[in-house]
């Protein structure tokens, strides 16, 4: 029986006191959301989860390093405790054991005072035992705070980051492929809320493209619960594309494509008070995605341009993908972007592109 959880985090203290009050706030909430019917009392350094706690959800929680099932007793109770919890974790079926104290509080003992006690305790019922610091084969961790004690035996990780929210919002451009939804699954767990945007570019995207894109964005809501894809429509690109083919230039085609995106993202984003947009872009992985072609989609918007990837190859991506549930849904096949021209530019030069949006404008 489990009757409390024991949630610990990391980067928050790094955090001034103001700071870090106000992220566990935030990390209390964001549990709270997706555990809500489970009770929380704080400690310092500590997060303790009692009730109907539903702990395969604490791995979404951004900001947690990582939690344990826990076994409360009085300090008064501690000795007959542990030998119990001895007996359901069978130390009778192994050779080497330690224990792991830590205290807060004012007592007569100290931590290792304590060790040495309790570790005496369980060898007398388990002779055949022998303490082994670096590698044991059991493990049990006790918390003693005042006269509160807690045991337990495993930490299970958590996804770490900080909690979401605690950096405002930014945001994502969603196309629904590989990407797209880990790029913002980067920016969530750097503590941004995420507002996922897709572009239906008239005539040029099917239905299967949105479709996809809003089951990608749903399977992001085990991290950012209640997040919603918005779906805006736009034919900009029919007449622009004409243009560049009158002028013979079809190559600009992506990147006139996406600098509208930006300045459609950055609309959103004023709407919503969002401190900048977020996209899947990774160097050089594709024509748009050169050095030089970077430069150009960037001056399209005021606000800057999140790109968690940039340094990333494919097969990294694609790992954090499949860990985090959208690979399978990334790769439903939509029949691609009917306005990708043969041969793309990849070192595009700003002044021209922006000639052919001028010749959009009159």
């Amino acid at each position: 029986m489990t009757d409390y959880w024991l949630v610990r985090y990391s980067e928050i203290f790094l955090k001034s006191n103001h700071v870090q009050k106000r992220w566990v706030n935030k990390l209390v909430d964001n549990i709270q959301k997706h555990i809500p019917n489970c009770h929380v009392k704080t400690e310092r350094g500590r997060i303790w989860l009692y009730g109907d706690v539903e702990p395969e959800k604490l791995k979404n929680v951004f900001g947690i390093r990582s939690y344990s099932p826990c076994i409360y007793c009085p300090l008064d109770e501690l000795s007959k405790c542990l030998l119990e919890y001895c007996e359901n974790k069978n130390f009778g079926d192994v050779q080497t054991f330690a224990l792991r104290i830590k205290r807060v509080g004012a007592h007569d003992f100290s931590s290792q005072d304590k060790a040495r006690e309790l570790g005496n305790l369980i060898r007398k019922h388990y002779p055949h035992l022998k303490v082994d610091l670096d590698n044991p084969e059991k493990e049990i961790f006790i918390e003693i705070r005042d006269s509160d004690c807690y045991l337990f035996s495993e930490k299970i990780a958590g996804p770490g980051g900080i909690p979401l929210g605690v950096e405002g919002s930014l945001v994502a451009l969603m196309s629904g492929g590989i990407d797209s939804p880990v790029a913002a699954y980067m920016m969530m767990k750097r503590g941004c809320s995420i507002i996922p945007i897709y572009v239906d570019i008239d005539p040029y995207l099917g239905e299967k493209g949105k479709e996809r894109a809003f089951k990608v964005v749903d399977a992001l809501k085990q991290y950012q619960p209640g997040i919603e894809l918005e779906v805006i429509g736009d034919d900009y690109l029919y007449t622009a594309k004409k243009i560049l083919k009158h002028y013979n230039s079809d190559k600009y085609t992506c990147l006139i494509c996406k600098r509208r995106l930006y300045r459609i993202a950055e609309d959103l984003a004023n709407k919503y008070k969002a401190l900048g947009i977020v996209t899947g872009d990774s160097l050089g992985q594709v024509a748009s995605q050169t050095l030089d072609n970077l430069y150009v989609l960037d001056e399209a918007t005021n606000l800057p341009v999140y790109r968690p990837l940039i340094g990333f190859d494919k097969e990294e991506v694609i790992d954090i993908a499949r860990r985090i549930g959208t690979y399978s849904l990334s790769t439903i096949s939509t029949g691609g972007c009917g306005a990708v021209p043969e041969k793309p530019a990849t070192k595009a030069k700003l002044d021209i592109v922006k000639s052919f949006e001028n010749l959009y404008n009159e």
